[in-house]
């Protein structure tokens, strides 16, 4: 068991490893696309995600959730040479719609691995931590490389995308190397087999408003994430005047207070359980960035750090909370791809507004609105999943 956990620490480590994150934005701007066709292309990319999320789902629980990880890491090898020789708005649409392919393809087997994997050996109590930890080692290596980034790309522009390459490669070597979950057996049947694991997963969440609502909340807490680590913390940092060279010093400090939280993502989650856990992380992370518009650069930067700390506690408790949740493993896969449709899609909503508000000048105006929204929305949510638990809870007395 010590094995697989240490190559599953491995393949997120370096499946994770997206050394361009810090200067992709001024990367793309340098080679002449606009604020409109960048943000036009996460949009894109999110779309794109939403709709590979389900096929790929399904492949990971009938064919092996190790067959799905290679796939995906061999896909993001690919993904990370494209930009290299193709620096145009084509190049980089290719390379966004093949990060969707890869990440969709590792999205639900990886943590559907872990799960089932620990729960055959009696371990599923430690679920919780090896996530965390794993989510933790993911960050390191991050740490250590994006301080360095901005003078990478001044040395050579697209060497950030050829150490990604690199790192996608002994993704794949570690995936490869992954031990088989004892007493897993591929499910008989043809295709219509396969396309019925559809309407499976599909009738497993009808019947499970716990694990509908789960991953609403899940929603917010992920479109907050990708929103400002991806898309707005370039613009957020040159609109405080931020000098470039010191934006991957930056997102390593975030790394640092992410990675450390979500190697402890239990201590919240024993004191006020884990469905609230999410709801207050959530909502300090709607603040966290609300709170930006007023202050100056030192000060979004400690914000920045804070919202990054509770974005690593709350990851691994959401997915916990929602492969308990999950009534029928055969669907696993399937079903946690069918929460990462519901985050790309709204992320993908969000990205054109975003682009919307940014040519407009209007940063600080989406900034507030998000925070705004997310708290009046996580309220409502927290009402409905009082009265969800509160019926199960009245279903579950015996009748005298």
């Amino acid at each position: 068991m010590a094995r697989a956990v240490r190559l599953t620490y491995g393949f997120q480590f370096f499946f994770g490893l997206l050394l361009w994150i810090p200067i992709f934005y001024e990367y793309q701007k340098q080679l002449g696309l606009s604020d409109a066709e960048i943000f036009g292309i996460q949009s894109i990319y999110y779309i794109a995600f939403c709709l590979m999320e389900i096929p790929t789902g399904m492949v990971a629980d009938r064919f092996d959730y190790r067959t799905s990880l290679w796939l995906g890491a061999s896909v993001l090898v690919v993904a990370n040479v494209v930009p290299v020789f193709a620096g145009s708005y084509t190049g980089f649409l290719v390379h966004f719609l093949l990060i969707a392919l890869a990440r969709s393809l590792i999205s639900g087997a990886q943590s559907a691995y872990l799960y089932e994997y620990l729960h055959a050996h009696d371990a599923g109590h430690l679920y919780l931590k090896v996530e965390g930890v794993g989510r933790s080692y993911s960050l390191v290596g991050k740490i250590v490389y994006w301080p360095v980034i901005g003078l990478l790309m001044q040395w050579n522009t697209p060497s950030p995308y050829w150490l990604t390459a690199i790192n996608a490669a002994i993704a794949v070597v570690l995936a490869l190397k992954l031990p088989p979950i004892p007493g897993w057996e591929r499910p008989e049947g043809k295709t219509s087999k396969l396309l019925a694991g559809v309407g499976g997963a599909f009738g497993a969440l009808r019947k499970s408003r716990w694990l509908l609502l789960l991953m609403i909340q899940g929603i917010a807490m992920f479109t907050l994430v990708r929103i400002l680590q991806v898309n707005l913390f370039q613009p957020v940092l040159e609109s405080k005047n931020v000098p470039v060279t010191w934006y991957g010093s930056v997102l390593a400090a975030m790394t640092i207070f992410e990675a450390v939280a979500a190697a402890r993502p239990h201590r919240l989650s024993k004191k006020i359980g884990p469905a609230r856990s999410v709801f207050v992380l959530t909502v300090v992370m709607a603040l966290s960035i609300g709170f930006i518009v007023p202050f100056g650069g030192a000060v979004t930067i400690v914000l920045l750090c804070l919202f990054s700390v509770t974005a690593g506690m709350s990851f691994p408790v959401q997915k916990k909370l929602l492969n308990d949740a999950i009534p029928d493993s055969r669907y696993r896969a399937t079903l946690l791809s069918m929460e990462s449709i519901m985050d790309r899609a709204v992320c993908a909503v969000v990205a054109i507004a975003l682009g919307a508000y940014l040519a407009g000048g209007q940063l600080n105006e989406f900034l507030v609105l998000s925070s705004v929204v997310t708290v009046i929305l996580m309220a409502l949510l927290a009402g409905l999943l009082i009265a969800v638990r509160t019926t199960r809870r009245r279903r579950a007395q015996p009748v005298p």
